[in-house]
């Protein structure tokens, strides 16, 4: 297709779609094959951005492909408040199983990851009956009020938006690499004492229903908490009888080298929730969660027109079999560790990575203006980013400071292309420096 095509798409989205509606490349997308995308000028990319987290069995996976047709072929929606349909059952009894939170478990299925946070908080105020949710600084819910209330970063997302939902407060998570803490020990300590305080002085164990925590903080840079702080958390919320729920919307689903972000940290949540991954990019998200607290939710009071989808929810059970067939947790265990090896040789020969982290296929660098300032460099950030679209990878920013470049392949990426991409991420750098 030619490049009169792309600009007539391009001139159509700047004609038609709110700008409100962010653009990370401007590109038009045609199709795509597993790792790869291509544009409409026939343009091929590696895809590190697997839509955000989103097509971890990569794009286009025929496997997919025929459990959707399939599905298709004898029901696309009844909604699961007329009758029930057995994609949903199926799913919501596979789930129960192998989420790994302990006890017997019950599972309510929606559209979107900010959708199942806003459930998840509904369930644990109805079911506690109280009003307030801890949520924590740089973390990201979702673009809902409600979700938009619990994330904990104030630009882009809520400018223009007050008031939003009552009932939240944010507590510091331990971004230790810009903490003034000497080593995670202290920075643990400060963040915990700090919740601790904060539960026992400004609110009260009469008051709070839930603490939801991102596992690893997606949007706020890939940030990896200490095992100590997650370990922590969680005793605190079993002293004050407060649920614990983890965000598992980016961070699940293999994508750190377990089923669950959390599994990494010994911890054992009252409920999670899913998105994304789920169903490989079909509208789909999910609560899961203790018996005890899910069969107490009232009739009526969760659920939409379109939640548990037979079509997203037949493609979500061929995920999961497809997931434990290959055993994706340990490949994206073992990319993990090429990805950190060769994030490692770049931070030793480039002072502009002033961070590198991440568990799994979801690593991050944070570049500055120097290791001794630590000053964010976002302007570097989207140069690197705009250098490595050039050379045919597609890269995505995040960050507090909008300062860290998202490492985000598909779990199906070949270790040859993995390596090809990261090779075209150091070249972007060095251009960009």
């Amino acid at each position: 297709m030619s490049s009169h095509n792309m600009s007539r798409f391009l001139m159509l989205r700047e004609r038609y779609v709110s700008p409100g509606v962010p653009q990370a490349h401007p590109l038009v997308i045609e199709r795509g094959e597993n790792e790869f995308l291509y544009d409409s000028e026939g343009n091929r990319y590696l895809d590190f951005t697997s839509g955000i987290g989103v097509t971890s069995l990569g794009h286009v996976n025929l496997e997919l492909v025929e459990a959707a047709i399939a599905q298709l072929k004898k029901l696309w929606h009844i909604c699961i408040h007329i009758a029930s349909y057995p994609p949903y059952l199926e799913l919501a009894e596979k789930l129960s199983q192998v989420i790994p939170i302990s006890g017997e478990k019950m599972a309510a299925f929606f559209n979107s990851g900010a959708e199942a946070t806003e459930n998840a908080v509904k369930i644990a105020r109805q079911v506690s009956g109280k009003p307030y949710i801890v949520s924590f600084m740089g973390g990201f819910h979702g673009r809902t009020i409600l979700a938009l209330s619990l994330t904990g970063k104030y630009k882009p997302y809520k400018i223009g938006f007050e008031p939003l939902a009552p009932g939240v407060v944010h507590a510091p998570y331990p971004y230790c690499y810009r903490m003034p803490a000497r080593g995670e020990e202290e920075c643990v300590q400060l963040t915990l004492s700090y919740l601790e305080q904060m539960l026992e002085v400004s609110l009260s164990d009469e008051v709070v229903a839930a603490i939801i925590v991102e596992p690893i903080q997606g949007e706020g840079g890939f940030i990896v908490p200490p095992k100590s702080f997650m370990q922590g958390l969680e005793r605190i919320a079993r002293r004050h009888g407060v649920y614990l729920v983890s965000d598992e919307v980016q961070a699940g689903y293999c994508r750190t080298g377990r089923f669950m972000a959390f599994e990494h940290f010994n911890i054992d949540p009252d409920m999670v929730t899913l998105g994304k991954a789920i169903a490989n990019g079909l509208p789909l998200s999910a609560v899961v969660g203790r018996k005890s607290i899910l069969r107490r939710v009232k009739p009526g009071s969760i659920g939409g027109t379109y939640t548990g989808n037979p079509v997203s929810a037949a493609v979500a059970l061929k995920v999961l079999e497809i997931m434990e067939r290959d055993d994706l947790c340990r490949r994206a265990e073992a990319l993990g560790r090429i990805i950190a090896d060769r994030l490692e040789e770049m931070y030793a020969k480039y002072e502009a990575i002033g961070d590198y982290r991440g568990l799994g296929v979801m690593r991050a660098i944070e570049l500055v203006e120097s290791r001794a300032s630590k000053k964010p460099d976002p302007h570097l950030t989207l140069r690197v980013i705009g250098e490595a679209r050039r050379r045919g990878l597609l890269l995505i920013k995040a960050g507090y400071y909008g300062n860290v470049i998202r490492l985000h392949p598909p779990l199906t990426i070949s270790e040859e292309n993995l390596k090809i991409g990261l090779d075209k991420l150091e070249e972007a750098l060095k251009a960009s420096l």
